[in-house]
């Protein structure tokens, strides 16, 4: 498998086209949404096209220009989320790391995506800017269903060699909670993204959580005792 983003223009029908899919390997075509910018890299968002969501890949395809497209196979993508941080980026968004082949030699294609021409091999980030901000959620769970139907291959099952991919408060809790005090009970809801592995991320997050929630707790228990002073 070729890791990476890479141009896809493989399309059949009139007008803009649909996507040519792997039907002989079993692809099927998961979900289409209309209006989705993408952005790879550091560079602007290229002009609107239409994104299709497959059992095996991303691809965008440009409404305006048939031969212009880029696809990502699942297995290429090591972490996806919604962002809607504004001071993270100026537009909701869905933010995707991607595994490139060019990141084994220690190169960040930093370079490459401010040059004219693109590098897609060397591309480490991308981002799915819906028109409607209110379907981020729904593209979300697209991703994370098409995500579990893709688990990054293993030669070694059951020897720590395959990744998870969904990372939850409830996930984490357990090695969070290993030496340090198990009082704390998370909420499966505070779940931010998917990851096949790389879990430092979700890890971090988890434990601002902890600290959060023991900083509320003794706040409340100082407040506690100041009442408790003035009786």
């Amino acid at each position: 498998m070729a890791l990476g983003l890479r141009e896809f223009s493989q399309r059949t029908g009139d007008g803009a086209g649909e996507p040519v899919l792997d039907a002989d390997n079993g692809e099927e075509l998961m979900h289409v949404q209309p209006g989705v910018a993408i952005a790879l890299g550091g560079r602007t968002p290229e002009t609107p096209g239409t994104l299709y969501i497959s059992t095996h890949q991303v691809m965008w395809l440009s409404d305006v220009d048939r031969n212009k497209g880029y696809a990502v196979d699942f297995l290429s993508i090591s972490l996806h989320a919604v962002s809607r941080d504004p001071e993270a980026y100026p537009s909701p968004c869905i933010y995707a790391q991607i595994e490139t082949a060019a990141g084994e030699d220690g190169s960040d294609g930093s370079d490459s995506e401010c040059d004219e021409t693109l590098d897609l091999s060397k591309v480490k980030e991308m981002r799915l800017v819906p028109s409607d901000p209110n379907q981020l959620d729904t593209l979300f769970e697209v991703f994370c269903e098409c995500a579990e139907l893709n688990p990054e291959p293993s030669e070694e099952e059951g020897e720590g060699g395959g990744h998870d991919w969904v990372f939850s408060a409830d996930s984490m809790e357990h090695e969070a909670g290993e030496g340090e005090d198990s009082d704390w009970h998370s909420n499966p809801t505070t779940s931010i993204g998917y990851s096949n592995g790389e879990h430092e991320l979700a890890q971090n997050v988890l434990e601002l959580q902890i600290h959060d929630q023991r900083f509320e707790d003794a706040e409340e228990m100082e407040h506690q005792e100041s009442n408790s002073g003035h009786h």
